[in-house]
């Protein structure tokens, strides 16, 4: 199965603030900017070609308290697997939108292969390092937000090894917004 990340980042690799917040994105660069048919920065298409989407429970907790209407809902009727050791049941306003795992990744992605899902987004920054040390992270793309937060709550953290990035694009928005797509070879 092919595991991709789709996240923004401030300048400095933080993908939220120490209290989860993600404030920042919406006022970094120039959020006024004209940007056409870029406004969604790839997200649609993106979207359109994942089946699934992995995400951890603090994920899952920021989307949650956003109180999201169905008009505006992200991930249309995209299956979402939050893991999580400690909560084994949904809050009610996702209840019918996420289902909850515990237990080993390498069983979870078997599992989804075996129901034919070919695709997974993966998100949540714990999630994204857990799938990078067990080499399941085929390509990144990382928008980066035109701002220094100094601390927060990093993107990558420790790797079992050195990991190369190959296919390396960047593309600049009007917003001044910087968007990185790599390949990853652990080899």
């Amino acid at each position: 199965m092919k595991c991709s990340v789709f996240i923004a980042t401030s300048a400095d690799g933080f993908i939220a603030k120490n209290d989860g917040s993600v404030d920042w994105l919406h006022t970094a660069g120039k959020p006024d900017a004209e940007m056409g048919d870029e406004a969604d920065m790839g997200m649609v298409s993106f979207m359109a070609s994942i089946d699934c989407l992995i995400m951890g429970r603090k994920c899952m907790d920021m989307i949650d308290s956003m109180n999201l209407t169905d008009e505006q809902w992200p991930y249309g009727d995209t299956r979402i697997i939050v893991l999580s050791n400690t909560v084994k049941v949904p809050p009610p306003g996702l209840k019918q939108r996420v289902e909850m795992y515990t237990g080993d990744i390498m069983a979870l992605i078997q599992r989804l292969e075996s129901e034919g899902h070919k695709h997974a987004y993966v998100d949540g920054g714990a999630t994204i390092q857990a799938f990078i040390n067990l080499e399941l992270i085929n390509e990144m793309t990382i928008t980066r937000a035109p701002v220094l937060l100094g601390e927060g709550i990093p993107l990558f953290g420790k790797t079992a090894k050195d990991i190369a990035l190959e296919q390396c694009s960047a593309k600049a928005f009007a917003n001044d917004f910087i968007q990185e797509h790599y390949r990853i070879n652990y080899t």
